[in-house]
């Protein structure tokens, strides 16, 4: 590769957030402590942003979802950041809420994201999951489904955007019987509100 076409590779590239291992993938014929110094030159000279430690972006305009599903993957953006999206729940909240294999908060370039462990064998089922722009994303039936699993009493303030054919066909996944009971119960009260 010659020289400037190493910054044109990362410019060139869909993503918006790159980890040293993505850099390191696109330019393939460098070793690792050519890219690092590399990477470093290119931060120092404004080219490249540092998000945090491994983590870098073209520019500020970086996707803050990107990054949330990058920092610790298996993840995915779910819970109220997309039931807020989607007029499930009217509260807003800055932060960006993710499914992952771990709890954690953290800060990173002024922004909250909350990390929620859920088991492997949900987090990994792609049902209901959706990646659109290098972001993996809940439907809003999965992030439904999410917040019951989490929570055992959650109030959702408009039930009406679900499909709850869809709500019924990832269900299963959580193998819950507790969580079963209390979309039945929600299923019920939109039912009734319905009439």
């Amino acid at each position: 590769m010659k020289k400037g076409a190493y910054l044109a590779a990362i410019l060139r590239s869909q993503k918006t957030v790159f980890t040293f291992k993505d850099i390191s993938l696109l330019w393939q014929d460098i070793d690792s402590k050519t890219a690092r110094v590399r990477i470093n030159y290119y931060v120092k000279n404004g080219q490249l942003c540092k998000i945090r430690r491994g983590f870098y972006a073209k520019n500020k305009d970086y996707s803050k979802l990107e990054l949330a599903t990058r920092i610790f993957t298996p993840s995915y953006v779910s819970f109220e950041t997309v039931l807020g999206q989607a007029g499930i729940t009217f509260q807003y909240y800055s932060q960006i809420f993710v499914a992952s294999y771990l709890s954690r908060a953290i800060v990173c370039d002024a922004q909250n994201y909350a990390f929620r462990k859920i088991k492997d064998n949900i987090l990994t089922n792609s049902i209901g999951v959706e990646h659109r722009q290098e972001v993996a994303m809940a439907t809003k039936e999965r992030a439904f489904l999410d917040t019951i699993y989490i929570n055992k009493d959650y109030h959702f303030d408009n039930l009406l955007p679900l499909d709850w054919e869809q709500i019924f066909v990832i269900l299963p996944i959580y193998q819950n019987r507790r969580m079963t009971e209390k979309v039945k119960q929600f299923y019920a009260l939109r039912s009734d509100n319905a009439q």
